[in-house]
């Protein structure tokens, strides 16, 4: 379960204000990555919080509001279906990073980062944390956010394109997903570059 560990030592640097920034939407074949950033009030206890993948979908609903009203801080960003095109699915997730992180109301002076890279164009400095979401609450909540958030989005997305069945993948490659694509071919919200192998 993810702890403080991180955070503090963090703290024991000097820094006050640490944001745990996390993704959603990597790997799907349709619709914008999604990134949030978080800022917790140190050592604040949340029942329950963790890796977002760990969690049933009622569980991180209940999760992200819980979030929402502890954090001293926190934002949510997209990288956009564009973006991802035009340069390329990390780039456009490092966007979403950096726009999250910006776009925080209380200015983090510390950022940990889920993962093994920390993006370009972050401005404060950053540590990197491997399974972070599973290792810290900041990164942990911030999981929760980006996932609910694009889960929701993709639900607005499956009323606009019923025939994708994007509310039961949420645009992940599933077998219905693609049969789906071979039935009616792609709609606006498809990453053309994740389905070249697809579509010849």
């Amino acid at each position: 379960m993810p702890d403080f560990s991180y955070e503090n030592e963090a703290y024991e640097n000097g820094y006050k204000f640490v944001c745990g920034v996390d993704e959603a939407g990597r790997g799907p074949l349709a619709g914008p990555v999604c990134a949030a950033a978080v800022i917790l009030p140190e050592n604040c206890e949340i029942e329950g919080l963790n890796d977002s993948k760990k969690l049933s979908e009622k569980k991180r609903e209940m999760l992200f509001d819980i979030i929402k009203e502890k954090a001293v801080a926190y934002s949510i960003a997209y990288g956009t279906l564009e973006e991802i095109e035009h340069y390329n699915i990390l780039e456009a997730t490092y966007i979403a990073m950096n726009r999250a992180i910006d776009g925080l109301s209380q200015k983090a002076d510390f950022a940990l980062i889920d993962g093994n890279r920390v993006p370009k164009g972050i401005k404060i400095p950053s540590a990197t944390v491997i399974k972070g979401d599973s290792k810290s609450c900041s990164i942990a909540a911030a999981s929760i956010l980006a996932k609910v958030t694009r889960d929701r989005l993709m639900l607005e997305y499956d009323k606009k394109y019923p025939e994708y069945l994007f509310a039961q993948h949420k645009g992940y490659g599933t077998k219905a997903h693609y049969e789906a694509i071979a039935r009616h071919g792609v709609c606006e919200i498809h990453r053309l570059s994740f389905l070249k192998n697809v579509l010849g």
